[in-house]
């Protein structure tokens, strides 16, 4: 009855189906449901009493779902780190940057996350290069595999931070494993670089600056800020297996 009730609303504001179509097509399906939801009803003493308790059970738990993934995200939104605090620490963050890609998975798509601050008080060294990754649901049926990942940076260009959102449609089948995803990633950034480094160079009208990243590297390498060169086309997880 509740889907019911929610399509018809999605046919007259969104889809702006005729109201004909809209009454017929309510009328029909609700006038079916209320028959079986009655029966229910009429059936209580019977045993019926079962069902109810069953979907009550059900809503309670997508309930107390619902509630923890709200406050896990406002937590985290409001713990988020300073940007000043960061630019303070410097291209180093304080720390010894050692080379390598850290993926950071975390729910947030602006700021940075409060176990990344953790990460630097608490571990000898973090990777050269830093990329928060956000996975996140649209509102379309399914988003194109060229089209699967957003970059931007975090902090100035020396700092090596990046954020990355995944986006997946409501159709989408989260198929890859862990190395083939990452190397899907990894792959994308290095697009985002060289755009970046491209659009860089026809602003700069020519000039020859260069950057930490050489992203139009014909053999697909970052740059890490400590002078450590590794290849893009090497998968992350190669090595990785589950404990």
């Amino acid at each position: 009855m509740t889907t019911t009730i929610l399509v018809t609303i999605v046919m007259l504001l969104i889809w702006k189906i005729n109201i004909i179509i809209v009454l017929s097509f309510l009328v029909i399906f609700l006038g079916i449901e209320l028959v079986f939801f009655s029966s229910v009803l009429g059936g209580v003493g019977d045993g019926s009493w079962i069902v109810l308790v069953f979907a009550v059970v059900m809503f309670f738990v997508m309930l107390v779902w619902n509630y923890g993934s709200k406050l896990k995200y406002e937590t985290e939104v409001k713990q988020k780190l300073s940007m000043d605090l960061v630019r303070e620490l410097g291209p180093n963050l304080g720390t010894i940057r050692a080379p390598g890609i850290g993926l950071m998975y975390n729910e947030l798509a602006k700021g940075i996350p409060a176990i990344f601050g953790h990460f630097l008080t608490t571990l000898p060294a973090i990777h050269s290069m830093i990329i928060f990754v956000c996975i996140k649901y649209v509102p379309v049926p399914v988003v194109p595999q060229g089209e699967r990942f957003l970059f931007r940076r975090v902090c100035p260009r020396s700092y090596h931070i990046f954020r990355c959102i995944a986006r997946y449609g409501y159709k989408d089948v989260r198929k890859e494993n862990h190395q083939a995803f990452e190397q899907l990633l990894i792959e994308s950034l290095e697009k985002f670089i060289r755009r970046e480094a491209q659009e860089r160079l026809l602003e700069s009208d020519g000039d020859d600056d260069t950057d930490y990243e050489d992203g139009c590297s014909s053999t697909r390498v970052l740059i890490a800020p400590n002078g450590s060169v590794y290849s893009l086309g090497v998968p992350l997880l190669g090595e990785y297996k589950d404990t």
